[in-house]
C-alpha cells in the first residue's frame, strides 16, 4: 500500500516528536465497498464505512528529532538496560534524518511481574506515538489481532485496524501481552495475522477480514511480552529482538521501591506527614516482593500505619511474602 503524507511539522528542542501527516489507507477503497453494500443489510459494515470516511485516511506519523531524554527510564526500570539500549540504537540513527521512525519488533522475555507491560507503555509515552494492547491470555479465537468476516453473527474489526483507524498516529505501539498464552481454536492460529505483520513489507498492504480495506500497518510498533518463549513458533521468534529480562537484583528492587515510594508520597495531600524515604529495613522487605506487586504493598503499609497512629512505615505494615505473591495477611 502506498501511503502520501505532508510535509514535516518540526517542534522547537531536540528530543521532542517531529510529525507528519501519513495516509493508513485509501479513502476510495473505502467508498468502493460502502456503494457495494446492500441497502439495508451489513449495518456495523456500513458503520464502519462511514466512520473511516468521516475521520478521513490520515495520521499522525512521529518521532523524536533527537535521541530523547531516557535517564529517567534507566533509573525506574533498570532491569531493562539492555533493552533501552537497543532502543535508544535504532532512535539515534533516525533522528538526523528523514527516515521515519523503525524500531525491530521486540519480545520482552520473563518471569511474571518484572514490569513487561509497564516497560511497553512507558516506550509509547516516550515516543507518543498512542499504545494499542491485546491480552492474547484472555483470547479464544484468532480474529482478536485480524478481524472476523462481516458474514459472521458478532463480528467486529481485529485490533490492529481499530488501533489505526480510531486513533491518531500511524505508527502507535502494539503491545501483544503474554504472547506464549495465545489459544483459540486448533483450525485457527491466533498469531496468524502477526507473519505478516511484523513484515515491513507484507504489513504496508495488511487487509482486516471484516472491513476488508487495506491498512497501511508498516509502521507499527511492535513489543510483545511471554514467559515462555518454548509456546512461540520459530517463525515469530526469528522475526523479534529477542530480550531475556530477568528480576531485579536486590539494589535495583531497592532503587524501584524508593522511587514508588516517594511518587505515592508526592502524590497526596496525606503523603507530607510520612518521611521523605523509607527505612532501609523496610526496603529490603520491599525488594524481595516484584515490581508490580511493590505499588500495593507501598499503598497497604501507608494505610496500616495510619491506622496504627504512626507516620512512619515499619516492615509490620508491609503486606507478608509469599513467594512472588504478597498475602492477604499482615505481619504483626
Amino acid at each position: 500500500m502506498t501511503s502520501t503524507a505532508t510535509e514535516l511539522v518540526t517542534m522547537p528542542r531536540s528530543g521532542l516528536p517531529i510529525a507528519r501527516m501519513r495516509s493508513v489507507y485509501r479513502v476510495g477503497d473505502v467508498k468502493r465497498r460502502l456503494d457495494k453494500l446492500p441497502a439495508k443489510e451489513h449495518e456495523q459494515l456500513r458503520a464502519t464505512y462511514e466512520r473511516m470516511l468521516e475521520r478521513g485516511c490520515e495520521r499522525f506519523q512521529v518521532k523524536p528529532s533527537g535521541v530523547p531524554a531516557m535517564d529517567h527510564l534507566y533509573e525506574e526500570l533498570p532491569n531493562f538496560v539492555a533493552v533501552l539500549d537497543e532502543v535508544k540504537r535504532q532512535l539515534a540513527l533516525c533522528s538526523d534524518s528523514r527516515d521515519a521512525l523503525e524500531i525491530t519488533p521486540m519480545l520482552l522475555l520473563g518471569p511474571p511481574g518484572v514490569g513487561k507491560t509497564h516497560f511497553a507503555r512507558e516506550i509509547a509515552q516516550l515516543l507518543g506515538t498512542g499504545m494499542g494492547f491485546l491480552s492474547m491470555s484472555s483470547l479464544t479465537a484468532g480474529w482478536v489481532l485480524s478481524g472476523a468476516s462481516s458474514q459472521w453473527k458478532g463480528a467486529r474489526p481485529g485490533k490492529v485496524f481499530e488501533t489505526l483507524v480510531d486513533g491518531e498516529y500511524a505508527n502507535p505501539v502494539m503491545v501483544v501481552d503474554e504472547i506464549d498464552k495465545s489459544g483459540g481454536e486448533h483450525a485457527y492460529d491466533p498469531l496468524g495475522a502477526l507473519y505478516s505483520l511484523l513484515e515491513h513489507d507484507t504489513a504496508g498492504a495488511f487487509t482486516d477480514e471484516f472491513a476488508e480495506v487495506p491498512i497501511d500497518a508498516s509502521q507499527v510498533i511492535w513489543v510483545a511480552t511471554a514467559n515462555d518463549e518454548r509456546a512461540i513458533p520459530d517463525p515469530l521468534l526469528n522475526r523479534m529482538n529477542v530480550f531475556e529480562v530477568r528480576a531485579p537484583d536486590r539494589d535495583a528492587a531497592r532503587t524501584i521501591a524508593t522511587r514508588l515510594y516517594r511518587g505515592i508520597r508526592s502524590d497526596h495531600d496525606w503523603g507530607n506527614r510520612f518521611a521523605p524515604a523509607p527505612a532501609d529495613d523496610v526496603l529490603d522487605a520491599m525488594s524481595q516482593l516484584a515490581p508490580r506487586e511493590m505499588r500495593r504493598a507501598w499503598s497497604c503499609a501507608f494505610g496500616n500505619a495510619k491506622l496504627a497512629g504512626r507516620n512512619v512505615i515499619e516492615v509490620r505494615d508491609l503486606p507478608e511474602a509469599q513467594g512472588r505473591k504478597a498475602a492477604i495477611g499482615f505481619v504483626q
